[in-house]
């Protein structure tokens, strides 16, 4: 089995429901420390801003540390990524390190109201339901996650090339 990093124990995500805002910080901090432990190659976010990830941790930008290596890519989808420039000053820092890896997407203002708010890996993913009470599922069914992956390729054959990973000019 590939070996996990010295300070990771085995991470267990959980399945069904999840209800809250601080339980759906804890669901994208698990999923990223069982990206790095498994060796995830692909993973995929979509959120109409990121605004409520809790993507400027230090845990976070860790565990992608941790995740990042080559032939791994990360897919983020957004309307725009001004949140995350506001908001999240570690992941735009990792986001510029690791560029090579993070592709960012930015869907059409036509479809950016009908964006979900997920997270999809090749093993689990998560959606929102309802982004306001931060309520949605988890899982690792097949069929799911492929209905999920499915729905995330549409938005992203019509998207374009957003939150670049330096920006130039004044």
């Amino acid at each position: 089995m590939s070996s996990e990093p010295s300070h990771a124990a085995p991470v267990a995500l959980p399945e069904g429901r999840f209800s809250g805002r601080s339980e759906f910080g804890a669901l994208v901090r698990q999923a990223l420390a069982a990206a790095a432990a498994q060796g995830w190659s692909e993973i995929i976010w979509c959120d109409p801003d990121f605004a409520d990830w809790p993507l400027g941790e230090r845990l976070v930008a860790q565990a992608l540390t941790d995740w990042a290596s080559g032939g791994r890519k990360l897919t983020l989808l957004a309307a725009n990524y001004d949140a995350v420039l506001r908001q999240h000053a570690r992941f735009v820092a990792w986001r510029r390190t690791w560029s090579h890896l993070v592709d960012c997407r930015q869907s059409s203002a036509a479809a950016a109201g009908s964006l979900p708010s997920a997270f999809w890996s090749p093993v689990w993913m998560f959606e929102r339901l309802d982004t306001t009470r931060g309520t949605g599922v988890a899982s690792f069914n097949a069929g799911r996650r492929t209905a999920l992956k499915e729905r995330l390729n549409e938005r992203l054959l019509s998207s374009s090339a957003g939150f670049g990973a330096s920006v130039l000019g004044l």
